[in-house]
């Protein structure tokens, strides 16, 4: 069995637990998530998969179970213990019974202000959490009895982290500022030339504060956004989307837009939803 994100609405809303970051947080962090799927491998013993599409920002995975195998694209990654994931790729994790998993969702990582992180060399790959938060923390929540005290010990440490470097939140804020107003606006053919003049600063400046933020650029970033967003209106809305509303040109250049976000193993998987779509 495979649940795909914005088709398979009902597992995605009620099989996660999701608390969004509230204050100062939210400025990075969009949601800490818990897996809850012990019912589901009663269900299905063998176990099943999760596919989601290309996202801005990272995840930081905490192992709160057994391994689970986690595929970005082609390459496939044990994930025994913590790990550092780029969402930008799409992504499909394959669950068994006695997984259980544990996340932030970031929009911009406030370890830029501890660590000197360029994000744009995590690209690739999974990488270990050890280099990137404190293993006490993470070590506290493991052994957190329940998901609500695993994201106040990780709203406490980061919002400590942000307080102490309140003077050095200007780049973080362009960027979140741009991804917030674009994606409020459906405004996602913005150039960086723009951009960068409301802001008084040069594009090369620009360009890289979003991809030592993000780890891409700005044009990458605001077509993910663009894209998540059409298919989240198609999917929820059907009779009120229109292609036009986030800037497509037709149909096609829609459809060929989101088969770009996914790979080749998601796209098999979706291929009787493409089907609905193409007959639109």
């Amino acid at each position: 069995m495979q649940h795909v994100e914005f088709f398979h609405k009902d597992h995605f809303e009620n099989r996660y637990r999701r608390r969004k970051a509230k204050g100062s947080l939210s400025q990075f962090i969009d949601f800490f998530w818990e897996t809850d799927f012990d019912e589901l491998f009663v269900q299905y013993p063998n176990g099943f998969s999760d596919a989601l599409f290309p996202n801005v920002g990272y995840t930081y995975l905490i192992n709160l179970g057994t391994p689970c195998i986690m595929q970005l694209e082609d390459d496939k990654y044990d994930i025994k213990n913590d790990g550092f994931l780029p969402r930008h790729k799409a992504m499909i994790c394959h669950h068994s019974a006695g997984n259980k998993l544990f996340g932030i969702k970031f929009n911009v990582s406030p370890v830029i202000f501890q660590k000197r992180v360029n994000f744009s060399e995590y690209r690739e790959y999974i990488f270990p959490l050890a280099y990137l938060i404190d293993r006490a923390v993470v070590d506290k929540v493991r052994k957190a009895g329940s998901f609500e005290e695993r994201v106040k010990i990780l709203s406490d440490y980061y919002e400590a982290i942000i307080a102490e470097n309140e003077g050095s939140l200007k780049p973080v804020a362009v960027v979140t500022e741009i991804l917030q107003d674009c994606a409020t606006k459906n405004s996602f053919d913005v150039s960086i030339e723009e951009l960068s003049k409301r802001y008084g600063i040069s594009t090369r400046t620009l360009q890289r504060y979003f991809e030592a933020s993000t780890g891409i650029t700005s044009k990458q970033a605001l077509q993910i956004l663009r894209i998540r967003k059409a298919v989240e209106k198609l999917t929820r809305q059907p009779k009120d989307f229109h292609y036009s509303q986030f800037g497509y040109y037709d149909y096609s250049h829609f459809l060929k837009h989101l088969k770009q976000f996914l790979n080749h193993q998601t796209v098999t998987v979706l291929q009787p939803h493409l089907k609905l779509l193409k007959s639109k």
